[in-house]
């Protein structure tokens, strides 16, 4: 994902299950999927992505009109910036 996207672009994933939740937030927070994140000499690991806010969940009153939107999970990610 990091290749694709462009130097402002963003990520947007929603997940209507705890285990594609899993997924996103780990791809989020080490770029991969499955295994462990390659890591340097002092045991840091690159992170190709930062967070933008906090995990969006739909409010009570969206539940009541869409009861299927209950577990629904929006994460949004940005490449994170060179220093």
């Amino acid at each position: 994902m990091p290749n694709l996207l462009n130097k402002e672009g963003r990520l947007s994933v929603i997940s209507y299950h705890s285990l594609e939740d899993r997924l996103v937030k780990r791809f989020i927070r080490t770029g991969l999927f499955v295994g462990e994140p390659e890591k340097d000499v002092f045991g840091n690991i690159e992170v190709p992505m930062e967070k933008v806010g906090k995990l969006i969940v739909p409010k009570a009153a969206e539940i009541k009109v869409n009861n299927r939107s209950r577990s629904a999970k929006l994460r949004i990610a940005t490449l994170k910036r060179k220093k």
